[in-house]
């Protein structure tokens, strides 16, 4: 089994009186600390890049807070991945399905919370990468509203998509970061609001065990070309930028990437001008769109992910219509740049599924709150523990 923790510290950094005291922090490898490789989940980026002189500002915030920080985690290659296999340093084990994936790309974080060896997981998410992890592992999951929280000292996949998150066993943890590192806010009795085109991507197993959920069916709430559009707008921009940030590195160094990863990355750089411009003006009335739908008086409700984690041995075809159909749901958020919280629950076989909110820009305190106080009494006490 692979350990979750890339570098465990020993003394724990930080710590000392605060909000957070006697809580540890699990650190995904695209963090800087201070004296420390930041290995990004690839042995060539690690050998091309010395160690870190300053500590990411919001590590440095999360130990001003009392925090003790037990060491750097697992993560897919570069975070350009979605599942958390890692063909290069193995994937961590899932403790809620120890057969199935543990998500990604902060995946040795989720894991790191899920076994109880931290009570914070701290990831970034561009296209689902905090989200997915919690909803395979059975966590609770935040990823704030863009711009939030500082990303100084933090690797770079696509900047406008970027955002540093959280995963925690329970609500309250969850409840307690939003209040220290998001403004106050609230939500004015919202409606929830079930985008029936969303929902029907989840298979019926996952739709059943979140039958308990309010919310009012929308059918018409996305046109069928907006809803087309998503995923391949999300994958030409998100491309774009990666290609902005890791070209020149990648013809340097002739990286050895794992399958998927490698493909990823060739797509992104031969993506072209014209391409990303389409790509770009659609994405802007996906976001205007958006936020119209969104607001304090109104959220939307839908699967974290299609289906509970697949099973380790998932490859080719069934792979990639999962990771489109997760993409799809993933995007909504990172488009718009709003704020999403991922609740757990349980299906009928007892496999871990995520339900989310997503919320207007801003409400990240106030959406915290609502969505850990929907999520089911036992949940709020047990999620993750198996």
């Amino acid at each position: 089994m692979t350990d979750p923790f890339v570098t465990r510290f020993d003394p724990p950094l930080g710590g000392g009186d605060g909000p957070l005291s006697g809580m540890r922090l699990a650190v995904k490898d695209n963090f800087d600390i201070a004296g420390h490789s930041t290995g990004c989940g690839n042995p060539e980026w690690a050998a091309t890049h010395r160690p870190a002189e300053t500590t990411a500002p919001l590590v440095e915030t999360l130990m001003r807070l009392g925090a003790t920080v037990v060491g750097k985690t697992q993560m897919d290659e570069l975070a350009y991945s979605l599942m958390g296999q890692n063909a290069r340093y193995g994937t961590p084990e899932n403790p809620a399905a120890p057969d199935r994936m543990p998500g990604g790309s902060s995946s040795g974080s989720a894991v790191a919370v899920a076994t109880g060896e931290a009570e914070i997981g701290l990831g970034t998410d561009t296209g689902g990468s905090v989200r997915i992890p919690a909803s395979f592992c059975g966590l609770f999951g935040w990823r704030p509203t863009h711009g939030l929280l500082p990303a100084q000292g933090v690797v770079p996949l696509a900047q406008s998509f970027d955002v540093p998150g959280f995963m925690t066993r329970d609500g309250g943890t969850l409840t307690l970061l939003a209040e220290l590192l998001a403004p106050e806010a609230r939500l004015s009795e919202p409606e929830l609001l079930r985008p029936l085109k969303f929902w029907n991507l989840a298979e019926p197993k996952s739709v059943a065990a979140l039958s308990w959920l309010p919310g009012r069916e929308v059918e018409t709430l996305f046109s069928p070309k907006m809803f087309e559009s998503l995923l391949p707008t999300f994958r030409v921009c998100q491309g774009a930028e990666v290609a902005q940030n890791f070209r020149t590195w990648i013809a340097a160094n002739d990286p050895a990437f794992g399958p998927g990863i490698r493909e990823r990355f060739a797509g992104a750089v031969a993506l072209g001008p014209g391409e990303i411009a389409t790509a770009r003006e659609q994405r802007s009335r996906i976001t205007e769109y958006l936020i119209s739908v969104v607001n304090v008086r109104r959220l939307l409700i839908l699967p974290t992910a299609p289906a509970p984690a697949p099973l380790n041995t998932v490859t080719g075809d069934e792979m990639e219509a999962y990771r489109n159909k997760a993409l799809t749901l993933l995007s909504l958020a990172g488009h718009a740049g709003l704020p999403q919280v991922t609740v757990p629950a349980r299906d009928r076989s007892g496999l871990p599924v995520g339900v989310s909110l997503i919320g207007p820009k801003g409400s990240d305190r106030a959406l915290v709150r609502f969505a850990c106080e929907l999520a089911p009494p036992q949940r709020a006490e047990c999620a993750g523990m198996v």
